[in-house]
This record gives C-alpha cells, sequence and structure tokens, in this order.
C-alpha cells in the first residue's frame, strides 16, 4: 500500500515537472539546476566533510545555489541550445560529436570558470584564485572526464533537448558534491 503510494506520488511530480517544464522551460531548468547544486552542497558538508548539521554552512549553501541559479542553470541550459544547432539530429554518431564538443571544448572552460567564481565568492584574492586554479583544476577536469563522457553520450542520444539539463543535473548531484568539497577545499 505505501510503496504503491509513493510511487504515484513520485509520478505526480514528475508529471507536475512535466507540465512546467512544457510551460516555463527555462525558468525551470535554472531552478532546478540552482536547487540540484544546493544539494550537492548539502551532501558535501554532510557526508563528505562530515560537518553534521551544528556546523553545516548555510552561507556556503547558499552561495553554491547562487552559482547553480546565476551561472550553471543559463550557462549550460544555453550551451545544450547552441549545441544542438551546431550538431543536428539523434543519431549515435551525432551524439558523440556532441560529447565531444561538449567534453573537449565547453567542459575545460565552464570547470574552471565554476571554480573561479566560487573562489571569487568565497572571498580569495586574485592571488589566492589563481593558485587555487592552479592546484584543483586538473584534479578537477581529470574527474570531470571519468564521469561524464558516458553521461553526456546517453544524454544526448536519449533525452529530448527540453530535458537534458535536468537529466545531467540529477547525475551533477554526485558532481556537485564533489566540486562543492573541491571548490570550498582550502
Amino acid at each position: 500500500m505505501y510503496l504503491s503510494f509513493r510511487a504515484s506520488s513520485m509520478a505526480g511530480l514528475w508529471r507536475s515537472y512535466q507540465a512546467l517544464m512544457s510551460k516555463h522551460p527555462w525558468t525551470v531548468q535554472i531552478l532546478t539546476a540552482g536547487s540540484l547544486v544546493g544539494v550537492g552542497d548539502v551532501i558535501s558538508q554532510q557526508l563528505i566533510e562530515r560537518r553534521g548539521l551544528a556546523n553545516h554552512s548555510m552561507q556556503r549553501t547558499a552561495k553554491m545555489m547562487s552559482i547553480g541559479f546565476f551561472f550553471v542553470g543559463p550557462v549550460v541550459g544555453g550551451w545544450y541550445k547552441v549545441l544542438d544547432s551546431l550538431v543536428t539530429g539523434g543519431t549515435k554518431t551525432a551524439a558523440l560529436k556532441k560529447m565531444l564538443f561538449d567534453q573537449v571544448g565547453f567542459a575545460p572552460c565552464f570547470l574552471g570558470a565554476f571554480l573561479g567564481i566560487s573562489g571569487t565568492l568565497n572571498g580569495l584574492t586574485v592571488e589566492e584564485n589563481i593558485a587555487k586554479l592552479k592546484r584543483d583544476y586538473t584534479d578537477a577536469l581529470i574527474s570531470n572526464y571519468y564521469l561524464w563522457p558516458p553521461v553526456q553520450i546517453a544524454n544526448f542520444y536519449f533525452i529530448p533537448l527540453h530535458h537534458r539539463l535536468a537529466v545531467v543535473q540529477i547525475v551533477a548531484v554526485v558532481w556537485n558534491s564533489y566540486l562543492s568539497w573541491k571548490a570550498n577545499k582550502m
């Protein structure tokens, strides 16, 4: 009984999300991205860093969410639109090309910008931010390449454009936890 209620509740939530997505795709994508970057930070603080609720930094979570709302959501959502105009079609070859453009062209720039913005919001000076990027960027980019190429091939091949950011952000809860830890590790 409980499981069928829970399944129908989840199905109802998904239908509501779909309806909102069809009416306001840009807004929903941005809100989804910001929320899930925040979830990633909470996971980072609680499960990776083991801070406990008493030591949880709500200010840090708010900063990470703002990066999601004002940077991740608009930039990644816009990138997928550009990518779909650069590489058309839904074939396996098109998905592979999109993944290569994404991982060779977009991901390195996006990751550097993300880490730089995080450092700035954390109050780092330009020199400290550059030093942090030199220390953390390569490791984060290599970690990116372990996770994202297979996710992106599947995303570009199976998922319609208006749901790609949401799919990426669901997978990115794990990635955001890592990035939040990496970005806030001093």
